[in-house]
């Protein structure tokens, strides 16, 4: 597999399907319903005082973004096995880490949350600690400054390729 460009993000076979599905959901079953709800609350009358109409609207709002973020994330979206595992942190990789001060480690997948089942923490490889930790590998440190402006240091304990 060839490097991906920054904006694209790594998703299994399994991911992707999952996401054109609720992709297929939004824009044929959920954004008409909410259309149909807008027009019955438009039909009652004065809309400045309508509840209904103004939480249809809101909700509109919502799933267009969610169909807006999906297209392009399945748009960009790199689909298939995980490149050859060199043992460094990458999208597609699961980190434990133990934070300098803790007595437990702790472990976040770098990637997209969409690309994640379940509880597993992720972190973006363009956030703070997913720039940090890109490249390295188990028994380095590495500092990243958080949003806060603390610098905040954690050692790589284990990097594993993701298999969601």
């Amino acid at each position: 597999m060839t490097q991906s460009s920054p904006a694209a993000t790594f998703l299994t076979q399994d991911a992707f399907e999952r996401l054109q599905a609720e992709l297929a959901d939004l824009e044929a079953n959920q954004r008409p319903a909410v259309v149909a709800r807008i027009e019955a609350a438009r039909e009652e009358g004065d809309l400045r005082e309508n509840g209904g109409y103004h939480a249809a609207k809101e909700e509109q709002g919502k799933l267009e973004a969610r169909i807006r973020e999906l297209t392009v994330l399945l748009r960009d979206a790199v689909v298939g096995e995980a490149p050859d595992f060199d043992g460094k942190a990458g999208p597609g990789t699961v980190l434990k880490v133990r934070f300098e001060g803790d007595d437990e480690d702790s472990s976040f997948l770098l990637g997209s949350r969409e690309a994640a089942d379940g509880d597993l923490e992720v972190f973006s490889p363009q956030s703070p600690i997913g720039e940090a930790v890109t490249g390295h590998g188990a028994g380095e440190t590495v500092a990243y400054k958080a949003p806060s402006g603390k610098e905040i240091k954690l050692t790589i304990v284990a990097v594993e390729p993701f298999h969601g």
